[in-house]
């Protein structure tokens, strides 16, 4: 092969994470010739800076957080964490940053792999810049898929160069703990890494411009995520912007709408996401390079009968799980179309529709307590016109609670379709509630009835009784 050789392929994947993984994976089973390129690691944003290494970052912190509540245990968890440890633990689970198993899957599957910067050049077709400056053309004779995710927005202010401030990708990867974070935003980015640093040391000041934390969930989410923090020792600042920030020696000075002077040694800015959109070469296929894809629910990006946009690029749902989804409904999409057979993409539930984008999103939020949501708020249900009812329970009040915790703190909220008799959404806050979160999942995407549910009798004594708690107040009401 030489450096100009145009090679020809039945599917082109731009992004090796796991959006690109998994729908390479998809049209490898379907038997498609495949290539997958990526310029940075192989395994995306999840593997190295989001999911992986936050969540082995806030383990620790919640498993010791647990610990505290248990009579017999508490005394011997009193000290503070190892974050060598802790770090060192981060560090094992981003594979230090190496995606030499990554690459080796997407050998096991028959896929090829181009490391180099990707480009559409036109219609089904590629090209790739090598890190060593060997170019590639590629060409597809069915798809190419958009997988190349986001990356984290900084918003201009004066000065914010200067003081390199830290992103999600810093927040996760840092090697050291800093005396004093701030953090800027009140997302999910924003509340697990205040909780993750205020836990391993550092002075963590949370600065909001809205009215609370979480604001996607439902606001009692976001007060006892706020409560934990501030009890953790966490200053949390809602209804309050940055004006300005600048370095005065190695601390970040920070300048509020208020007035107020705030010095720390590092500050992250957690306040949104953009599409890695902007140099894959969208403008020589007459579409706007920056943009988020718009798709159908196949993720074919639309006016195209070639181009996907798959995971975050489309902005339906900023998840790695709901990217990993959408990728299975496009590679199954690609393989059917490319056989010729008529897709089920107008069946909502069907092979090659991502029907659960609109309707059954899930998201746990790994603080303490967690916070943990599928489908629609109430806010959020009313808005869209749905009649509906919300059910609230006190998840202090179910058994298996007390004994999972002393003190336990929690909420749980359904709402029910009236229409339908059955859910639209669950939230559930508390210690441990992420793993309620797929039984939720459950019922929401699959229109259970409430009077099916009434029959899925929860053991006892377990957190998982806050489903007949629910059922029963709905009943009774």
């Amino acid at each position: 092969m030489t450096e100009t050789e145009t090679i020809a392929y039945d599917v082109v994947v731009l992004g090796a994470g796991p959006v690109g993984e998994n729908v390479a994976d998809r049209t490898r089973a379907a038997g498609l010739s495949t290539a997958v390129v990526e310029s940075e690691l192989v395994g995306g944003e999840c593997s190295y800076w989001a999911c992986m290494p936050s969540k082995a970052l806030l383990r620790p912190v919640i498993a010791r957080a647990d610990a505290r509540r248990v009579p017999g245990l508490r005394q011997s968890v009193q000290g503070p964490l190892d974050a060598a440890a802790v770090l060192a633990h981060r560090d094992y689970y981003t594979s230090n940053w190496k995606d030499d198993g990554q690459i080796a899957w997407l050998d096991s599957i028959g896929a090829d792999f181009y490391r180099g910067h990707g480009r559409l050049a036109g219609p089904r077709r590629v090209t790739v810049a090598g890190p060593g400056g060997e170019q590639h053309v590629l060409t597809a004779r069915h798809a190419v898929a958009v997988c190349t995710g986001s990356r984290a927005v900084v918003p201009e202010l004066p000065g914010i160069a200067e003081i390199k401030p830290w992103t999600s990708r810093e927040a996760t990867s840092a090697q050291a703990v800093p005396g004093s974070l701030v953090v800027v935003g009140g997302g999910v980015v924003g509340v697990e890494m205040a909780t993750v640093w205020q836990a391993l040391g550092s002075q963590v000041t949370v600065l909001v411009r809205g009215k609370g934390l979480l604001p996607r969930m439902e606001p009692f989410a976001g007060e006892l995520v706020a409560e934990a923090l501030i009890e953790a020792g966490a200053d949390v600042r809602t209804g309050t912007s940055v004006e300005s920030v600048t370095r005065n020696g190695s601390a970040v000075v920070v300048m509020t709408d208020k007035g107020d002077r705030i010095e720390a040694d590092e500050i992250l800015f957690a306040t949104g996401r953009a599409p890695r959109t902007d140099d894959v070469g969208l403008d020589t296929v007459g579409l706007e390079p920056g943009s988020w894809l718009t798709v159908d629910d196949s993720c074919r990006v639309t006016g195209s009968k070639w181009l996907y946009g798959v995971g975050d690029v489309n902005h339906r749902a900023l998840l790695t799980h709901q990217g990993k989804y959408q990728a299975r409904i496009a590679g199954a999409a690609i393989a059917a179309r490319a056989a010729g057979v008529p897709l089920l993409e107008s069946n909502s539930w069907g092979a090659h529709a991502a029907t659960a984008d609109h309707a059954a999103v899930p998201q746990v939020v790994f603080t303490d307590p967690e916070a943990a949501a599928v489908g629609l708020s109430l806010a959020e249900a009313e808005q869209a016109g749905h009649r509906v009812r919300a059910v609230d329970i006190d998840l202090a009040s179910v058994a298996g609670a007390g004994l999972y915790a002393d003190g336990y703190r929690g909420r749980a909220r359904m709402i029910v379709d009236l229409d339908t008799e059955t859910l639209r959404g669950v939230t559930f806050v508390g210690p441990g509630v992420g793993e309620l979160l797929h039984s939720a999942t459950i019922a929401v995407a699959g229109e259970v009835p409430v009077d099916r549910l009434w029959h899925a009798v929860p053991a006892y004594p377990t957190v998982s009784e806050v489903w007949l708690r629910l059922l029963e107040a709905y009943r009774d009401a």
